[in-house]
């Protein structure tokens, strides 16, 4: 196409874009420029267009756009004498638009500043583009507002990843630059004189500021851009970009370590009583919201950066700290947000005895920490006072949008996170005193008013909960008084929700208090009301009850029938309870570790009245059996009697066996049943007796019709607890031989792999279990080369956990003779490994080079050098082919 023609479509598109009615024909515009713009004729288009006089401002704003974009990521399509004549075209353009659109002069300096990213400093010529600038600057007076964007953007497109360069080259304008910055300075303080250009040049300032280096800070301490931005602070004009100024100073200025404070401390002692002389100016009503914004970023921003010189406690220093707190307490939390780094940062730095290790000895290291401590203790009591209110729940909360409800809660982890630290400065005891006081206050208050008077009640307790890990459990004074008035709030879900999580948060606490077993059944009652309510509380007051009953299990003994009660109405889905089938795992993990405090005897009766509730469903042939069984699989994992599971297990097996041979079928309930098992065997151990050999007997013939991955994972545990008992050699031989033969004709391509991962990946852990707990029976069965055979079939799968379990399994045989064990099995594993050597090899490499992703790489260098280690001095060869540890050792030396 004809470049005027081009030019011609190029203005129809555009106007179509814009101003055609039907919105088909508009999207097809839509995308015919964006594939133009990919094009290399979209260089010359573009740049005619920029020139033409006659281009309305549409076009003027896209082509500029496709310019800079294609400076950005296409530079390499132009040849290397293209530079010079571009860049004459684009400063012609800068010139152009000195006064024009400023969105368009604005992406011309964007290419420009990228131009000058792809091009080393010695090909721009003049010697690069800073001192260009400045003779261009002085050429064309006229044109000084559209130069100074230039100059503003060209630190900025240092960190600008959309430019395609290599990073050595970016490394190296960053260099250019740094070297530049007194000219670049230079420029910004000659044209300082021009006062309506001293915006422009703060802003200019503040970008060449980021660089970080290039100005020591005892010249900027004297600078006079840094005195006119310290300056601006006052001036309604300047005040947003001597903000800008200022910020990156406090941040060129930060205190890293304590060798930095005699190089930074010029810089410091100019900016600091600048910007504390706006502390009046965060309470002033006059202050608009943005600019009471923009000073509280300066104060957070020196706490940030001055904080290692801020925890030394001097007079000068608590200064900042009031007047951090000042921001704190603004009444807009985002303002008052921007503390709260510094918060934690300065309790690091009061807390964390690393930073004392300079002071030598432990003596001295207490009495510095305490001294510290002390200093800081009134700011952080003032802190939590100021930031408790903060997570009281809106009174048009019902109402918040989703996006709303979760800034909110937002908002009280951030809150949770700034107590936490006021705990590690204080303690939990100050801090629940404070809390504590302010419920009670909120609770006095509310009176009869319970439909508005729960908000402050709700906002207190929520506080409580947060700091519970750091309140003492012997604590006797506070607690007491709040666990009693738990049971008088009244019954607002939201509120319920809250005293039901603080009751769980503070079970260790209810274990330990001589109070807690009079405390219990009333708080036990609360958690029933909970379950009532709706889903979400019956959700949270059936965790709140899990981790009162882990705790708190033995001194619930004795209440076992209050307990049986809860869980057969939650399980049984009776009354009122609205406990789904996923929360009521809580209850069911809560009462297992009950029973298992338990003696034996009584053990095994509760034992049978826990699983009573699940196994009836099972028996009349429900619909949705994993549910239950899943039930089952938590008592079986946390009822920690192993007789007793057991001797359970033994009397369900009918039930489980029946639904192996109906449902072998179904995945999920096969997951859900294989589980079940996993966690019997893992809790029974060798108590599980004959049921054991019926089990396997099961699992291993129905692997041969359903390849259910499950069946594999269930026979990794039982290979782990039964592995090197004698009498379970037979048992363990046939279930090893069954499942490894059919795996093997499963997986015979690498295609085969692709498609059934979880199959691969849950066969090979089976392996290297069998390495590791039953060689004797794995190692000289007629499995084992064929497993190693598929093993190197599928190593270069791409699905990463069976990928690694083959290669896990590889470094296992490899590794076989490491133990004294292990070295009576080499005859076999040699025979085995020597006639494959090459080809694994082979294909280790390959996988090391590019077959596998870069995040295996660990794995299969590990697998190699495993290799290397068993074979290395031996010099095998195969065939006529060379030794195949020659390349493992070049490998492995790499």
């Amino acid at each position: 196409m004809a470049g005027m023609e081009l030019q011609n479509t190029v203005k129809e598109a555009l106007n179509a874009l814009y101003h055609h009615p039907d919105d088909g024909v508009r999207m097809q515009a839509d995308r015919w420029l964006q594939d133009f713009q990919r094009t290399i004729d979209a260089w010359q288009v573009a740049d005619n267009l920029l020139h033409d006089a006659s281009s309305n401002l549409e076009t003027l704003i896209f082509c500029s756009q496709t310019l800079r974009s294609k400076v950005q990521r296409d530079f390499e399509e132009l040849p290397s004498e293209a530079f010079r004549p571009l860049r004459d075209s684009l400063n012609t353009l800068l010139k152009k638009f000195h006064k024009g659109p400023p969105k368009v002069r604005t992406q011309i300096s964007l290419a420009v500043a990228a131009l000058a990213v792809h091009v080393p400093i010695d090909d721009w010529g003049d010697g690069g583009i800073v001192k260009w600038l400045r003779e261009e600057m002085k050429s064309h007076a006229e044109c000084v507002p559209g130069f100074l964007e230039l100059l503003k953007v060209l630190p900025e497109e240092v960190f600008n990843y959309r430019i395609a360069a290599r990073s050595e080259r970016r490394h190296q304008f960053e260099k250019e630059l740094t070297s530049a910055m007194e000219d670049a300075l230079g420029i910004l303080t000659a044209c300082l004189n021009a006062d309506e250009l001293r915006e422009q040049v703060l802003e200019a300032f503040a970008s060449w500021l980021r660089l970080r280096r290039g100005i020591s800070p005892s010249v900027l301490a004297s600078h006079p851009l840094v005195l006119t931005a310290l300056s601006g602070l006052s001036s309604e004009m300047l005040s947003e970009a001597a903000v800008n100024v200022t910020s990156e100073l406090i941040h060129c200025s930060a205190v890293g370590s304590l060798s930095d404070v005699s190089i930074q401390m010029p810089l410091i002692q100019v900016v600091v009583p600048c910007v504390m002389n706006l502390k009046s100016q965060l309470k002033d009503p006059a202050k608009d919201e943005e600019d009471v914004k923009a000073i509280a970023r300066l104060f957070a921003d020196m706490g940030d950066s001055y904080v290692k010189l801020i925890a030394s406690g001097s007079d000068e220093s608590m200064m900042i700290v009031q007047a951090l707190l000042e921001v704190a307490s603004h009444q807009e939390f985002d303002i008052a947000s921007m503390t709260f780094n510094f918060w934690h940062s300065l309790q690091v730095y009061l807390t964390e005895r690393d930073i004392y290790l300079s002071l030598g000895n432990d003596a001295s290291i207490a009495a510095e920490r305490n001294r510290r401590l002390q200093i800081f203790r009134p700011s952080y009591e003032s802190l939590v006072s100021l930031v408790s209110f903060r997570v009281q729940y809106p009174e048009d909360y019902s109402e918040l949008s989703k996006e709303d409800i979760k800034d909110f809660k937002q908002t009280r982890y951030a809150v949770a996170d700034v107590l936490v630290d006021a705990a590690l400065v204080l303690g939990g005891e100050p801090i629940l005193n404070i809390l504590y006081l302010k419920l009670l206050e909120a609770v006095s208050s509310c009176g009869d008013n319970v439909q508005s008077g729960w908000f402050p009640i709700e906002a207190a307790l929520y506080c409580i909960r947060a700091i519970a890990e750091f309140v003492s459990v012997v604590e006797a004074e506070i607690m007491p008084q709040v666990m009693s008035l738990l049971p008088k709030l009244p019954l607002q879900p939201q509120l319920l929700q809250t005293v039901c999580l603080t009751a769980g948060a503070y079970s260790k606490w209810l274990d330990a208090s001589p109070s807690g077993l009079s405390i219990l059944p009333a708080l036990v009652d609360i958690l029933m009301s909970g379950m009532s309510i709706s889903e979400d509380t019956a959700a949270v007051a059936a965790l709140a009850f899990r981790h009162i009953c882990s705790d708190c299990r033995k001194k619930l003994c004795g209440s076992l029938d209050g307990l049986f009660h809860i869980y057969q109405r939650a399980v049984y889905a009776e009354g009122t309870f609205r406990v789904s089938a996923e929360d009521s795992l809580h209850l069911v993990e809560a009462l297992s570790m009950v029973i298992s405090e338990l003696p034996p005897d009584h053990a095994k009766k509760a034992l049978e009245a826990l699983c009573l509730p699940v196994v009836t469903p099972l028996q009349k042939g429900a619909r949705e059996l994993s549910v239950h069984i899943d039930r089952l699989a938590y008592i079986f994992r946390y009822v920690n009697q192993p007789e007793a599971v057991a001797d359970a297990v033994q009397r369900l097996w009918p039930i489980f066996k029946a639904i192996f041979d109906i449902r072998a079928w179904d995945m999920r309930t096969m997951e859900s049943l294989c589980k079940a098992c996993k966690y019997a065997v893992r809790t029974s151990g060798r108590c599980m007796g004959i049921t054991i050999g019926a089990m396997l007997e099961e699992i291993q013939g129905l692997y041969q019709h359903h390849h259910q991955p499950c069946f594999l994972y269930l026979s990794s545990e039982v290979i782990k607890i039964f592995g090197s008992d004698p009498s379970c050699s037979e048992y363990l031989k046939n279930l090893i031989e069954a499942l490894f033969s059919r795996t093997t004709c499963l997986l015979t391509s690498i295609q085969d792999f692709t498609a059934r991962p979880d199959i691969a990946d849950d066969c090979f852990l089976l392996a290297s279990r069998c390495i590791r707990y039953c060689p004797q029976i794995f190692i000289p069965s007629a499995v084992f080369a064929s497993l190693f055979d598929c093993a190197m079939i599928g190593i270069t799968v791409q699905h990463r956990e069976a990928s690694n379990s083959i290669l896990s399994f590889l470094s296992d045989v490899f590794d076989l003779t490491n133990s004294t064990e292990g070295m009576k099995y080499q005859p076999i594993r040699d025979s085995v490994i020597i006639p494959r050597g090459a080809t694994i090899t082979r294909i280790l490499i390959a996988s090391l080079t590019g077959a596998l992703p870069s995040s295996r790489i660990e794995n299969v260098a590990y697998a190699l050098v495993a290799l290397t280690r068993a074979y290395g001095g031996k010099g095998f060869r195969v065939g006529k082919g060379n030794c195949f540890v020659d390349p493992i050792n070049r490998c492995n030396r790499s």
